[in-house]
């Protein structure tokens, strides 16, 4: 196995020219044991996790994917705005076609106004948790200048679930009638792909620890350094720390933060990327525990085999080019109470170091609520108002948008001219998709109401969002009076907590068609997903590429999609 250890180039040029940087990646099956226990796996170039992509703020990045793999793929872009390239946003059934097994295709996209911690991922069913996925990492020119604290290293340190069985297996267990929404709950979990499992704890998988390892990350003492931590997972919230140090938050999705206070231990959900600044000022002893513990309380069901923190190895050096093997640490877990509770990092006292007020007040309120139903065969789906998704693999939604346009579709008009925010419910089934279309710059809240005993981290496709307020309960109107609007937190992934709401104002300005949707993959495969139309009025004169369009004839486009809910029509028990 090919083992990344994604640190940032040290002798990075911030300054260079903007440039083209090209990769050309083999998607294909595998067999792998990253933590001992083997399993069928989806790689990119053989790597897991996948290749690392920096670049600087204004650069081209083109892919080119070949995908030699039993079922089609795509690949998201997650956080990167596409301005301009909703087309290569990478969702299937919303902004293209999926890669049919055989098939190639080129993501071609700049990546402007934003720098900071992203990453990549399949966008095709749950593909992402059988491996899919690495990081992308957009450096600012002034990226050391506004960092608050200044480090000596940089480097990213993934976290998440990890399952024992495709995917596609789970899937169908979890969708079938009577599963109430019992999410399928993980087996272990890894660090940057990483992990040991005592394979007598599970005796009925093939399973061979020999060339396991810990991710040890070996840090040069008196230093500082930055880690940028992603949840990459699909299911599970986690809670890190590193055993005797407290850290500095620098940065939440992209977004360069200072605050007053240091924690000891950081809350990440699904989709979320945090900072840190660590300093390596411990003298007693050079070898810490890195901890990444799933809140398993937010799990519905028991796992017998289930492995709930993975560790990791901080080793102090002398220099940086130190290979000496760490000895096993023996410090102690903090002794303070954990978190119980699925929800977000308190960050009320973080501040985006590049401050942008807030509009004072948006043109218009989407009022979404969140939950999941039985209806009929006794199927659980996840529902946004009355819309549970179902994605059109053959005819995304973008492209039948751009295809009304050139008709001249009324459909795609709003009831009144002088409409500009409205749900389509005229070129859109309501039933399978719910589409917010806007001409125009319009300024948006969302506020979603949950009501559902999950926690779900919503993340918007094209866009940063300012995260106003949330709460448990229900949104009392009173506090829109109270809301600091000087400089609010900046991110693309926020949660609302079970049984609570959260409120969120984004400025509608990127042209596309964007996938807003509960980023538990489960839930989100269940049906919690919601379309924006924005800017609408731009796209009447864009054309769908040739190469988009040649996706969607190619025999095989649709192999490895989730289960349609009629498979169980008539399985009444």
């Amino acid at each position: 196995m090919i083992r990344r250890r994604y640190i940032l180039d040290p002798d990075w040029d911030f300054a260079a020219p903007n440039m083209t940087r090209n990769f050309h990646w083999v998607i294909e099956d595998a067999i792998r044991n990253p933590d001992g226990v083997y399993r069928p796996m989806v790689l990119v170039n053989q790597q897991f996790p996948g290749p690392l992509i920096e670049c600087n703020e204004g650069d081209t990045i083109i892919v080119e994917v070949e995908n030699k793999a039993t079922n089609a793929t795509s690949i998201h872009w997650h956080g990167i705005y596409q301005n301009g390239t909703s087309f290569m946003d990478g969702t299937v059934g919303i902004t293209q076609c999926p890669i049919a097994p055989g098939a190639q295709f080129v993501y071609n996209f700049t990546v402007t106004g934003q720098s900071g911690s992203y990453w990549y991922h399949a966008h095709h069913s749950m593909q992402a948790s059988d491996g899919l996925f690495g990081p992308l990492i957009v450096h600012a020119r002034n990226e050391r200048r506004v960092q608050p604290i200044p480090y000596t290293t940089d480097r990213i340190v993934m976290v998440h679930d990890y399952y024992y069985d495709l995917t596609s297996a789970l899937m169908m267990q979890y969708l079938a009638p009577d599963r109430e929404n019992a999410e399928p709950v993980p087996d272990s979990a890894l660090i940057n792909g990483k992990g040991i499992r005592d394979c007598k704890e599970v005796s009925s998988r093939k399973c061979d620890g020999f060339s396991a390892v810990m991710e040890t990350l070996k840090l040069e003492r008196n230093k500082n350094h930055r880690l940028r931590f992603i949840n990459v997972g699909a299911f599970a919230e986690f809670q890190i720390q590193i055993d005797n140090h407290d850290f500095a938050v620098t940065e939440v999705d992209g977004t360069d933060v200072v605050g007053p206070n240091r924690y000891h231990r950081l809350n990440i959900l699904p989709a979320q990327r945090y900072s840190i600044v660590l300093s390596t000022n411990i003298t007693t002893v050079d070898n810490f525990w890195l901890r990444a513990r799933m809140v398993t309380t937010c799990f519905a069901e028991e796992n017998p085999v289930m492995q709930p923190e993975v560790r990791g190895i901080v080793h102090y050096t002398d220099s940086p080019k130190t290979d000496l093997t760490p000895i096993t640490p023996t410090t102690k877990d903090w002794p303070d109470v954990v978190e119980l509770e699925c929800r977000d990092l308190n960050t009320s006292d973080l501040r985006p170091i590049v401050a942008i007020q807030a509009p004072a007040k948006a043109d218009a309120v989407v009022n979404l609520r969140s939950n999941f139903e039985i209806g009929d065969w006794r199927l659980s789906r996840g529902f946004i108002n009355q819309t549970s998704y179902r994605p059109n693999l053959r005819n995304p939604s973008l492209h039948r948008t751009l295809n009304g346009f050139q008709n001249q579709n009324s459909s795609f008009e709003g009831d009144s001219k002088d409409s500009d925010t409205f749900v389509n419910t005229k070129a859109f089934d309501i039933k399978r998709e719910l589409v917010y279309q806007t001409t125009g710059i319009v300024t948006l809240d969302i506020i979603i109401s949950n009501f559902d005993d999950g926690a779900h981290p919503f993340h918007l496709h094209g866009y940063k969002f300012w995260v106003l307020a949330h709460g448990s309960g229900y949104l009392d109107p009173a506090l829109y009076d109270t809301i600091d609007l000087s400089n609010p937190l900046r991110r693309d992934t926020a949660t609302v907590e079970a049984f609570g709401w959260v409120l969120l104002r984004f400025v509608a300005d990127n042209p596309g068609m964007w996938a807003f949707h509960c980023h538990v993959s489960w839930h989100a495969e269940a049906g919690l997903l919601m379309q924006f139309l924005t800017r609408s009025d731009v796209m009447k004169d864009w054309v769908i590429p040739d190469e988009q369009r040649r996706l969607c004839l190619l025999e095989g486009a649709e192999k490895g999609k989730n289960p349609d809910d009629n498979i169980w029509f008539g399985d009444t028990g």
